[in-house]
């Protein structure tokens, strides 16, 4: 019986990690809807954090593409003083190039709600 006691005491310390983890990762980077996240694209960085594949095949006008792979050596050459707008596939690599940037002593920092999977907005895309 206290086998059982001690396992669910460890899962639920984990369980708590996790979302602590989850409220600290979401303090880092503003979740935006769509319909924010489009108003002021032209005033801001636009950063996209997938593959350069991916990025081609279709992305939002005046993004610019940081692979998450490369995201900590390039993040660097983004300007502190405009806001930096991320976005990926899903928003989960964006939580953590938010994470990052915050480290790195950057404040104004938002993302797409959802990733670009839900972006109804124009996209642009390489002709092959």
């Amino acid at each position: 019986m206290d086998t059982w006691l001690i396992i669910l005491l460890a899962a639920v310390v984990v369980l708590l990690l996790l979302v602590l983890n989850g409220f600290r990762n979401m303090k880092s980077v503003k979740s935006l809807p769509e319909e924010e996240f489009k108003k002021d694209l032209r005033r801001v960085q636009l950063v996209d954090l997938r593959e350069k594949e991916k990025y081609e095949y279709g992305h939002i006008m005046g993004a610019r593409n940081i692979p998450m792979m490369n995201f900590s050596m390039k993040m660097n050459s983004l300007r502190k003083d405009q806001p930096i707008y991320l976005y990926d596939q899903t928003g989960r690599l964006s939580i953590r190039a938010g994470r990052m940037l915050k480290k790195a002593g950057y404040n104004d920092i938002y993302m797409l709600k959802n990733g670009i999977s839900k972006w109804t907005g124009k996209i642009k895309s390489k002709n092959k």
